[in-house]
């Protein structure tokens, strides 16, 4: 029989607070004050202190993990597919080195949109000072110089980064399943310029500077009794607050701070200042969106903020899984005419691929995306012509975004 280490730790706490149940007035401030500490300590949190090192390799091979000729995480020993439990009972930990490994990943997509779609890393904001935040978007040679057509991507929310559309599908499925570059390619095979929108890269993480607060009774004229009886109930404090701290925070995380990326602080922000100083000024007669779920609110956003601008230049808008909404995002009716005209809503839904699905909202159709599929639409002589080329293999795409 095994005790955990949390029943120990508080085991004599319990005890206590037996033995005084039954005693007078003092007794039940002690009691009082022991349920509050009680209250204050987060088992799970508690639990950290069993935890191994959250020290985690930079590579795959550290990992020992690598994609094989299908695309697939394997294990290089084994040959097994990613395990998440790799230390059993230690979800937290568990979870840091899934992070970790997922990191690693957006790394290697961001390798294979250089190297295998030959797209260029280009740096936003544009004019920014070599000191300040930057964020990045990707870009084929002919994105602005294309005359014909521009395909513009753009993933959801979440961890997910350029070239994305879902972590959990490249890790437990392949990278044929979780990224964009089946989309990449075949647009680019069919004569596309492409843009790849980086929506999630909005900050920059910074260690945060450590704050010394000078003691109140180096500068204070308050009478020295005053300044005592403040000084005991600052060192009660800190004296408090590091006992919790050794339970709350054992591997000593370092905290954090956000510094914002100017005009790129949010997915709506991003795509503004893309449209504004991209695509708005690429040659192509016709645009082409690809919004996965949060990713379509962005664009109705764009299509707010620049109405005029979108409707002269963008042909249609294929959105899967969108969650935008025209009523909390106050799209006006004639944008919501447009969208019935030039968007397409393709949900997952157990029913044949582009079969109606109802919708509670006044603006563009929504069907079914049943197996996962790969949306052109094209414009020609004022007519547009849907093309769905589907990718052999593929379970379904639009599945969340973490």
């Amino acid at each position: 029989m095994s005790i955990s280490l949390s029943s120990l730790i508080l085991l004599p706490i319990w005890i206590s607070m037996a033995q005084i149940q039954q005693g007078g007035p003092d007794e039940k401030e002690k009691t009082t004050a022991l349920k509050d500490l009680l209250s204050r300590i987060d088992l799970d949190e508690l639990m950290k202190k069993d935890e191994p090192p959250l020290d985690f390799p930079d590579t795959l091979e550290g990992f020992e993990y690598a994609f094989n000729e299908k695309g697939q995480l394997r294990h290089i020993k084994t040959g097994e597919p990613f395990v998440f439990n790799y230390q059993e009972d230690l979800h937290r930990w568990n979870q840091k080195r899934y992070e970790a490994l997922g990191e690693i990943i957006t790394k290697y997509v961001y390798e294979l949109l250089e190297k295998d779609c030959n797209l260029k890393k280009i740096s936003i904001p544009v004019d920014a000072t070599e000191s300040e935040p930057k964020s990045f978007i990707f870009m084929s040679e002919d994105a602005l110089t294309n005359p014909q057509k521009l395909m513009v991507l753009i993933h959801g929310s979440g961890v997910v980064r350029a070239g994305q559309w879902a972590r959990r599908l490249i890790i437990n499925e392949d990278l044929d399943s979780g990224t964009q570059i089946p989309f990449i390619k075949r647009a680019m095979d069919e004569g596309y310029g492409v843009i790849v929108l980086n929506p999630n890269e909005n900050y920059i993480e910074v260690e945060k500077p450590k704050i010394h607060v000078q003691s109140s009774s180096d500068s204070s004229d308050e009478p020295a009794e005053k300044r005592e009886r403040k000084d005991k109930v600052s060192k009660e404090t800190k004296k408090r607050r590091d006992f919790y701290e050794k339970y709350r925070n054992p591997q000593r995380e370092k905290e954090m701070m956000q510094l914002y990326i100017r005009e790129n602080g949010s997915p709506e922000e991003h795509a503004i200042y893309v449209w504004d100083h991209f695509i708005a000024q690429s040659a192509a007669e016709n645009v082409f969106f690809v919004a996965h779920s949060y990713g379509g609110l962005a664009f109705v956003e764009l299509m707010i903020q620049r109405e005029a601008d979108v409707k002269s230049k963008v042909t249609a808008v294929a959105l899967t899984d969108s969650v935008h909404n025209v009523w909390h995002q106050e799209a006006g009716k004639t944008i919501r005419e447009w969208m019935r005209e030039n968007c397409c809503n393709w949900v997952s839904s157990s029913e044949p691929l582009d079969t109606s699905v109802e919708s509670m909202l006044p603006d563009c159709p929504r069907v079914s995306a049943d197996t996962g599929c790969f949306v052109i639409l094209k414009k020609k002589k004022k007519k547009r012509k849907k093309e769905h080329v589907s990718i052999p293999g593929k379970k379904r795409y639009w599945q969340n975004d973490s």
